[in-house]
């Protein structure tokens, strides 16, 4: 009789010991399953915060859109990380490889996200852009409306000479506002060059007109002065326009977004749904449905 009983609690205490060892296999399963579905929507977070960052025109959203990829970025390698353990406790070796994979393709992404965002977070040529559009064009109109004055004070004998030279400078300046659209919008270096020295010319041009007015017009020394002072204004905004522009920082982000990013973040996601695939047909004892 006391054999029996001591059977029977022996036999009791190893399928109690079978069911607690089934239970932790079904439970690491579930967290596998549910590290590797967050680790699918944390990596969707990533790759939309990264593309609000290129795609903002305001540098405290596109900084604030940085910060945020970089931290999701972060719940990315946290799910990795926990993951990986658990599948090499289950033997899951071909969902392991699945993951390494995506580690690698993870480490692409981020060494090019890194760069895309530096570069989204300057805004260079949204901020050519604010500059041609305001202090540019109220340099313009300043040099403008400080060659007006000269032109009404020409002496009877050669006003059509005056205003002429003076249609010039302002032709001139005008001229290199239109160039400063295409170069800001450009990302060919050569083609910049180009525009640069179209702007050079044009500057020349207004500059030469200025000092024909001078030699006509010693009386008006002074208000030509003014006049190429506020041409110099221009020409400094000018430089400033071109520096941002050539910079590129929102053209060259958005390039990239649109290509090497784009392919990486199909291959990552691929891979993630491969190994969310593969375990959901996992069952319970380890084994595939």
């Amino acid at each position: 009789m006391i054999r029996r009983i001591s059977l029977i609690a022996i036999v009791a205490v190893a399928c109690a010991g079978c069911g607690g060892g089934l239970k932790t296999a079904l439970e690491r399963l579930l967290d596998a399953r549910r590290l590797a579905a967050d680790l699918r929507v944390q990596f969707t977070s990533v790759v939309d915060s990264g593309n609000r960052a290129v795609m903002s025109d305001r540098d405290d959203v596109a900084a604030a859109a940085a910060r945020e990829a970089e931290q999701t970025t972060q719940l990315v390698q946290k799910d990795v990380d926990a993951l990986k353990p658990l599948l090499a406790d289950l033997g899951y070796s071909d969902e392991a490889r699945l993951l390494e994979e995506f580690q690698h393709q993870f480490s692409d992404y981020r060494a090019l996200d890194t760069d895309i965002l530096g570069l989204a977070v300057e805004n260079t040529n949204l901020k050519a852009q604010r500059l041609s559009f305001g202090p540019a064009q109220q340099a313009a109109d300043a040099f403008s409306a400080a060659l007006d004055p000269i032109a009404r004070s020409v002496p009877a004998q050669a006003p059509w000479r005056v205003a002429s030279l003076a249609s010039t400078a302002v032709a001139a300046v005008r001229e290199i506002q239109v160039l400063q659209a295409p170069h800001i919008g450009e990302a060919d270096d050569a083609t910049m060059t180009n525009l640069e020295q179209r702007m050079m010319t044009a500057e020349g041009v207004a500059r030469d007109a200025l000092r024909t007015m001078a030699s006509l017009l010693p009386a008006e020394s002074a208000r030509v002065t003014a006049a190429t002072a506020a041409l110099d204004s221009f020409m400094s905004v000018n430089a400033e326009i071109v520096k941002l522009s050539r910079r590129n920082s929102n053209v060259r982000s958005l390039a990239l977004s649109l290509g090497q990013k784009r392919t990486l973040t199909a291959k990552c996601e691929e891979t993630l749904r491969s190994l969310q695939d593969a375990l959901e047909q996992r069952d319970m004892s380890g084994g595939t449905r």
